[in-house]
C-alpha cells in the first residue's frame, strides 16, 4: 500500500509506538499467533510516497527507483531480514541482499 505521511504516521504510532512517519512499514503474516494462517501470504508492506519523494530527492534517486527500494527493503522484512532488532551481522547480511538484489532490479526493470 503506498499512504502519505500523515497515514503512515498514524500506522506507525497505533501498532508501533513511533509517533512519527517513516518510509517503510512491513506487517508480517508468518510471525505470532497466526502463523500458517495463510501460508502463501508474506504481510504487508506499507510505503510512504511523502518520505519516498523526499529521500529520492535528497539522494538525487529518480521517485521510482526509490520506490522499487522500499517495496525490496519491506519484502526482505517479510522474509525475516532484520537490520534493527538483530546483530550487527543480521544488519550487514540483509544490507548485502538488499544491494544485490537492487541491483538486478536496476538493470532489469529501471534502465530503460
Amino acid at each position: 500500500m503506498i499512504v502519505d505521511d500523515e497515514e503512515i504516521q498514524q500506522i506507525n504510532r497505533d501498532y508501533l509506538q513511533r509517533d512519527k512517519p517513516t518510509n517503510v512499514i512491513s506487517f508480517a503474516m508468518q510471525e505470532g499467533e497466526d502463523v500458517g494462517l495463510h501460508p502463501g501470504l508474506l504481510g504487508d508492506v506499507i510505503i510512504s510516497a511523502d518520505t519516498a519523494a523526499r529521500d529520492a530527492f535528497e539522494a538525487d534517486l529518480s521517485f521510482e527507483s526509490e520506490l522499487y527500494f522500499l517495496l525490496l527493503h519491506g519484502i526482505l522484512h517479510l522474509l525475516g531480514y532484520d537490520h534493527e532488532r538483530g546483530t550487527e551481522e543480521e544488519a550487514q547480511r540483509m544490507e548485502a541482499r538488499e544491494e544485490e538484489l537492487f541491483a538486478h532490479i536496476q538493470e532489469n526493470f529501471l534502465s530503460n
